[in-house]
């Protein structure tokens, strides 16, 4: 016999019972089945609604304010419109799909991973593992030299202090960063939370402030070495990873399950709502800050901060030497990475666990959980230290990670887990879902000829 779901929830039709029915948890690991009776013992949700928008939305702000106005930007004025029209639907339309995933399972406390692996078997679950973590941990990376590059370009240019050490400045960027998150969940979200709220205020102020910068004209006679319909193309894996915050969704809807004691409608419906808030609040504050940018930036702009692989606002602070700029930009550049760094670290641990259980079940059944998460936080933060004092460009990484691994799963698995199984089948013909799934097609062979041509 097969070990089937057989966690009490309640279910309200028989459909749901069968859908419970297909979950096959024998796929999963001793130790997974320990970490699902241990998430559903959990007494109480450890964020609220909005708490988990506002972690949502500084998980992916980092991206989409330090890099975007930089990749977006340079193909110029038709592209950078059609991503401000397309990036609400785009991004609330997956990452909704792709939440659906945990908060539409009827057998609750498994994460995105364990709900694959039980209903897709461990071969696909453990090719989907493997995706999600080659398409977050790197992430991690990118922070990791984003807080280095910024906080040395703060000493020298706006405290006019020497260059610390590479190696000595990424070891302190980075370990106070990984510490802060080593704290707990509740500890992370309150430390996401406090740096949100400050990096909102922040975003607005410099978007306004920038406006007497504007020369809308310029921008608009500037001309891109890539086509328009190529440019039109090329800006969608940009936009993936501005955007994304897949990384944390998982746990997310997983936390609102504890709230709903099983009600699969009330908890999708919940999450949809967080992606709704989120959505609002990225949409409306990064694209501003996006066009605020690069009206101010200009072609020599953009390409002086390709050149040195710095983010946007650090440029600014360095070239206007204006006081307002050398304050507001190391707390919106340190908040946004900051906040983005916990968001990801999240979705590197869960990823990074699935793969230790399923490469050694029997030796992480022995584990002692709380040995296994700091084992982990201690590679994170040796590999992005290295990474840090290596500096390659983010720009490289972005493009691949955007385009392919994000693309991948936030894109296209959901749609072909809705087609396998009866829990979500009610999704797959929906507008929406046919809507990302084709965009998401698109998406990948853009990357790949971008990586081929």
């Amino acid at each position: 016999m097969s070990e089937r779901a057989t966690d009490p929830v309640p279910f309200s039709s028989e459909h749901q019972e069968v859908a419970a029915d297909e979950f096959e948890l024998e796929n999963l690991t001793p130790a997974d089945k320990r970490e699902i009776r241990r998430t559903r013992r959990a007494p109480s949700p450890d964020g609220s609604t909005w708490s988990w928008a506002i972690t949502l939305f500084g998980t992916a702000v980092g991206a989409g304010i330090l890099f975007l106005p930089i990749d977006a930007g340079s193909f110029g004025f038709w592209p950078l419109l059609l991503a401000t029209i397309l990036v609400g639907p785009m991004v609330f339309f997956s990452h909704r799909m792709y939440s659906r995933i945990v908060s539409a399972s009827p057998v609750k406390g498994l994460d995105v991973l364990q709900v694959i692996t039980s209903l897709a078997g461990r071969k696909r679950g453990l090719a989907t593992a493997l995706m999600y973590w080659l398409a977050i941990y790197p992430i991690v990376l990118i922070y990791g030299v984003s807080v280095t590059n910024t906080m040395d370009s703060f000493i020298v240019n706006q405290m006019g202090g020497p260059h610390v050490d590479r190696w000595l400045l990424a070891t302190i960027c980075v370990g106070v960063m990984t510490g802060a998150y080593a704290l707990g969940k509740k500890a992370t979200l309150w430390f996401a939370n406090l740096l949100v709220y400050p990096l909102i205020v922040a975003l607005a102020a410099v978007s306004l402030y920038l406006i007497p910068y504007w020369d809308l004209e310029s921008f608009m006679a500037y001309k891109s070495d890539v086509p328009l319909w190529k440019a039109m193309l090329f800006v969608l894996p940009v936009l993936v990873f501005s955007f994304s915050h897949m990384a944390a969704v998982s746990q997310s809807a997983l936390d609102v399950q504890k709230s709903h004691d099983g009600d699969v409608a009330g908890t999708e419906k919940e999450v949809s709502k967080i992606e709704l808030i989120t959505c609002t609040l990225l949409v409306s504050f990064t694209m501003f800050f996006v066009w605020s940018c690069t009206l101010a930036l200009g072609a020599d702009g953009m390409a002086a901060v390709r050149e040195e692989n710095i983010p946007v606002l650090s440029y600014f602070a360095n070239t206007t030497n204006a006081p307002f700029m050398a304050v507001v930009t190391p707390v919106v550049a340190l908040c946004a990475i900051a906040s983005s760094y916990f968001g990801h670290m999240l979705g590197t641990e869960e990823g990074t666990q699935y793969l230790l259980r399923a490469v050694a079940p029997n030796a992480t059944e022995k584990w002692n959980p709380r040995a296994v998460r700091a084992g982990i936080y201690l590679f994170v933060f040796v590999s992005t230290v290295a990474v840090a004092i290596f500096n390659p460009s983010i720009l490289d990484l972005i493009s691949v990670v955007g385009g392919i691994f994000i693309t991948l799963l936030v894109y296209i698995v959901p749609m072909l887990l809705f087609r396998h199984a009866t829990a979500f089948r009610h999704y797959a013909n929906q507008p929406e879902a046919i809507f990302v799934f084709g965009l998401g097609i698109v998406i990948i062979c853009v990357t790949v000829w971008q990586m081929v041509a």
